[in-house]
């Protein structure tokens, strides 16, 4: 742990810390949260502020009458509906841009990062799990990319190559050329941020979710909605061909194997909204 801890510490870029997710997720465990302090929250990052009144006033939320006022904004979409918003927006801002060691254009991780979240959010509908909580491990299961992904520029010929030639799974491909992997860097990347101990776990394992322990469901969850996003194309290269299988995920979520056709086509349905609202690949 204390490798991974010095790993990231000697990168000269560090992406900025996404303060208002964590400080929102606190206040989501609140039972009667005043709409006036998500608000106050919000307004401090003009980018974020921008979005949610953009959406808030998109056809596909939009009243009769536009609004201006973020508190108005609020109280209209409700703050299940804002706080997932923030995330994604959060999330646009650190995973769309290009990812050149591991071979990725712009926006192709945050279209993968939000198919996963989308997939995962609906599973958890079934399975009663918390659908904030689990979008939002989902959504930056693979954050620990965005830091690897310098390491690995000038490299990811070498990348494919144990992948493809030698039969090792991506986190070994890692670990093998830089003595780290994502899921590990991402895990502790989001400690670093004061994210709660469960996203942490959940990202650190969510290609062997049964090392989580306590918190094996929701990285279960999450590895799970990362396969389905693989499953339907929003995967990248030679990535896809380089994961494991895991059947034990469906035992622990109580899922068959036949259900997830079904949760493809309800996460195909529900991405189109999504890129409708943030301009996905745009």
């Amino acid at each position: 742990m204390q490798a991974i801890d010095d790993y990231i510490t000697n990168l000269r870029h560090l992406p900025p810390a996404p303060r208002v997710v964590p400080e929102l997720m606190r206040l989501l465990n609140q039972p009667d949260v005043e709409s006036s302090k998500v608000v106050k929250m919000i307004s401090f990052d003009p980018a974020l502020t921008a979005n949610v009144l953009r959406i808030c006033n998109s056809a596909y939320f939009g009243s009769a009458s536009p609004t201006s006022d973020l508190q108005e904004a609020v109280t209209r979409l409700g703050f299940q509906q804002v706080y997932q918003l923030v995330a994604a927006a959060t999330g646009a801002r650190m995973l769309s841009p290009a990812q050149i060691g591991y071979g990725l254009e712009q926006g192709e991780l945050w279209k993968h990062s939000v198919a996963a979240a989308v997939a995962a959010q609906i599973i958890a509908r079934k399975t009663g799990d918390n659908e904030n909580i689990v979008f939002t491990a989902a959504l930056l299961h693979d954050i620990g990319k965005i830091v690897l992904s310098q390491s690995l520029n000038g490299v990811y010929s070498k990348l494919i190559k144990e992948t493809e030639m030698n039969q090792l799974s991506i986190l070994e491909a890692e670990k093998k050329i830089l003595g780290v992997n994502h899921a590990e860097v991402g895990g502790q990347l989001l400690e670093r941020w004061k994210f709660p101990p469960n996203i942490v776990s959940a990202v650190w394992f969510h290609h062997t979710p049964k090392g989580a322990g306590a918190h094996q469901r929701l990285a279960s969850l999450v590895y799970l909605g990362n396969m389905i996003a693989f499953f339907m194309g929003h995967g990248y290269g030679h990535v896809a061909f380089a994961l494991r299988g895991r059947v034990e995920v469906l035992t622990t979520l109580g899922i068959e194997a036949e259900a997830i056709p079904q949760f493809m086509i309800e996460t195909f349905e529900q991405m189109h909204l999504v890129e409708a609202l943030f301009a996905l690949g745009g």
